[in-house]
């Protein structure tokens, strides 16, 4: 029996035939969107702009390809994997109707052959795979994070911002503390330098009095 709030599996049971599934690679420059249409022999993969419309509009354009094939789609599932502040886009496709889940990366199994050959197609193909086995209530694919409010991540927001200065705090203290270190070798070297050239003037001035 599930556990109430268990994110390993999906609570839904998976009708293949009415459910358009989508995955998404995140970058800061552009999305790859990986789609299991029914009806639709490809796998589409289709690359976009950071655009929260162009995505809706791709997921809309596939449920028509979906019904021109015969399938009606009850259902469109997508995830991807969490991000810092990655979260907003979650609850924007929610209050469009956009069932959006978002993986816990350190839940995905990566193969050591995916780690030596790392592309964003590997990774699109990775994370269907491993969203595919979680909406048919497959455990060992991924876990979900639970999607925080706005409110909720409003809150947090300090203290991740309080966790960055104190960093990077850390980092000038760290090299202000490099920068005198390197300054003291330096007049400890220039100091012993002149020593030695103060004794053999020393030296050379003795042998000039006898």
């Amino acid at each position: 029996m599930q556990k109430l709030n268990d994110l390993s599996r999906s609570p839904s049971p998976l009708d293949p035939d009415g459910t358009l599934i989508a995955v998404i690679e995140l970058s800061l420059s552009s999305w790859l969107v990986a789609g299991i249409v029914p009806g639709v022999e490809r796998q589409p993969l289709k690359k976009l702009a950071v655009d929260e419309s162009a995505l809706l509009k791709l997921l809309h354009r596939w449920r028509e390809e979906a019904a021109k094939a015969g399938h009606r789609i009850k259902r469109i599932a997508v995830a991807f994997e969490a991000g810092r502040d990655g979260f907003w886009l979650a609850r924007w496709l929610s209050a469009r109707d956009i069932e959006a889940h978002v993986i816990h990366a350190s839940s995905v199994a990566v193969s050591r052959e995916h780690r030596r050959a790392k592309t964003d197609r590997l990774d699109t193909e990775l994370l269907k795979r491993s969203f595919l086995g979680w909406l048919r209530g497959e455990r060992d694919h991924c876990k979900m994070v639970a999607i925080p409010t706005t409110k909720d991540e409003d809150a947090k927001r300090p203290n991740r911002e309080h966790e960055s200065l104190v960093g990077e705090q850390s980092r000038i203290v760290n090299r202000m503390k490099a920068a005198l270190i390197r300054g003291r070798r330096r007049r400890t070297s220039s100091g012993r330098s002149d020593s030695k050239a103060n004794c053999a003037g020393a030296v050379r001035a003795g042998r000039g009095w006898r």
